[in-house]
């Protein structure tokens, strides 16, 4: 359970800050944002608050797709997604704002809603949409739900300000996935709230964006609201960051395959980056990057059911747990097998795959290699695969048509299934026992990886024994 937050009797103290961010489906609509307001000024009592806000949910996918659709020429389709815009949020300010309040955030939602209109006019008439101009359109959400949600609160008496994340949380000039330049996000984070939090109000920020030094819009990569949070908390030191979702936590498993999953009560940083990296949908994988040198504590927890503990993230693992403490898989996988002649050495395939890897920003879920016979395997997500063979064949077009290597193999419909845990490290049998469960099932292990670390064993099976294979290794350790 996160810690109390009151301050000790005595002497006043400043108020601990929290910064809580709250994801799409936590404001979903009128409903759940009053939930929302309420959550924020009860917890307002005890801490100094800092909210980081994801667009109300669905809106980002609906502002993607209608600047496709505008650069195919349909106009039908983003017209209508205007009116649904506007509808959603103007639903949520005609129940929940004073008329006060409708008089203030009326025109800024119009004003943004015009903005959709102008870039989705302009993308009709040059038949494209530039990753400059998608991250000032995709973002949009989180500037309308910004406003509503500190509209809301000052509705109900408490002093707050929705702040754009493009005047703290300053960036790279790559659009669509920028990186963060922390220094100066810290700088200008701390710069831009002080005046708000020296008289009482609670920033509102827009999760997601951020801006070049320029002041050109990015976005953080999708998902990357949970990262805003972390750089936002991060930057003004906060005691605790809580990332409000609409799950009760980490759990050892998804509940959709293993029906005995748990809520895990905490895990640790690194445990928590290996699960979002392969496919846990609680957290963006970069959103614990900010807070590790800090050592902030990262709560998950539940907007619908506030009363659960949640799950800790922390710096090093709780003490008592030996072994796996949670599993997750990648269902969509495809399997890539490179094979070399005595003539071309494992070190000139490998320097080549991932030199050709990281120029596409591909990731690979797992590794594994036999230097004797010159051969590299490593698994992608599916939705990767023609990128990567087009690319690797074009890389090794000489070796393959010297016959210097063979001709790229691809096994497709393979799912990666990963064992975690920080304390796998200098316990034996780990591997053994996930073989012998695995085993008994009848499923048959197509490749394994393990790193030094020992913080995670993967497996690659066929993508038809996914389900079966995340039980198996889930009764076997007792999760």
């Amino acid at each position: 359970m996160a810690e109390n937050l009151a301050p000790t009797k005595g002497a006043p103290k400043p108020k601990p800050l929290v910064a809580m961010k709250f994801g799409g489906t936590s404001v979903g609509n009128a409903e759940r944002m009053e939930r929302v307001a309420s959550l924020v000024r009860e917890h307002a009592r005890e801490a100094e608050v800092v909210v980081i806000v994801s667009a109300m949910g669905g809106v980002t996918d609906m502002l993607i797709r209608a600047a496709t659709e505008a650069s195919r020429g349909d106009r039908e389709h983003w017209k209508g997604v205007r009116q649904e815009l506007a509808r959603r949020h103007r639903e949520v300010a005609d129940q929940l704002l004073s008329a006060g309040e409708q008089a203030i955030v009326l025109p800024r939602l119009a004003e943004q809603v015009s903005f959709f209109e102008n870039l989705c006019s302009g993308f009709s008439l040059v038949r494209e949409v530039t990753p400059r101009a998608m991250d000032a359109l995709s973002s949009l959400g989180e500037v309308m739900s910004a406003a509503l949600l500190a509209a809301i609160l000052r509705s109900k008496g408490t002093a707050a300000e929705a702040v754009d994340a493009t005047e703290l949380i300053i960036t790279d000039d790559n659009f669509g996935n920028a990186t963060p330049l922390f220094e100066e996000t810290e700088a200008r984070t701390r710069e831009r709230l002080a005046a708000l939090r020296r008289r009482g109000a609670i920033p509102v920020v827009t999760g997601f964006r951020g801006a070049t030094r320029e002041g050109l819009s990015t976005t953080l990569g999708r998902g990357g609201s949970d990262y805003s949070g972390t750089l936002v908390g991060a930057a003004l030191d906060a005691k605790e960051i809580w990332i409000w979702t609409d799950v009760d936590g980490v759990m050892t498993a998804d509940p959709r395959l293993v029906a005995t999953a748990r809520i895990i009560p905490e895990i640790s940083y690194r445990e928590a980056i290996e699960l979002s990296f392969f496919g846990a949908k609680v957290l963006h994988p970069k959103t614990i990057q900010p807070v590790m040198k800090k050592k902030i504590p990262v709560w998950i927890k539940n907007s619908f059911n506030p009363s659960c503990p949640g799950t800790k993230i922390a710096p090093a693992s709780a003490n008592g747990h030996i072994g796996v403490k949670a599993i997750t898989s990648v269902s969509k996988a495809d399997l890539i097998t490179i094979s070399g002649k005595d003539t071309l050495s494992f070190t000139e395939i490998a320097a080549k795959v991932f030199a050709s890897l990281s120029q596409e920003e591909i990731a690979t879920l797992m590794v594994t290699q036999s230097s004797a016979d010159n051969v590299l395997c490593f698994a992608v997500h599916n939705t990767d695969l023609k990128r990567v063979k087009t690319k690797l064949e074009k890389v090794f077009e000489l070796e393959i048509l010297h016959d210097y290597m063979a001709a790229l193999e691809v096994m497709p419909h393979v799912a990666i299934v990963v064992a975690i845990g920080e304390n796998m490290k200098g316990t034996p049998g780990i591997a053994g026992r996930a073989f012998g469960a695995l085993g008994r099932r009848g499923i048959n292990i197509i490749a394994i990886a393990q790193g030094s670390s020992e913080l995670s064993i993967s497996f690659a099976v066929k993508s038809s024994d996914v389900k079966e294979a995340v039980k198996a290794i889930h009764e076997e350790f007792q999760l």
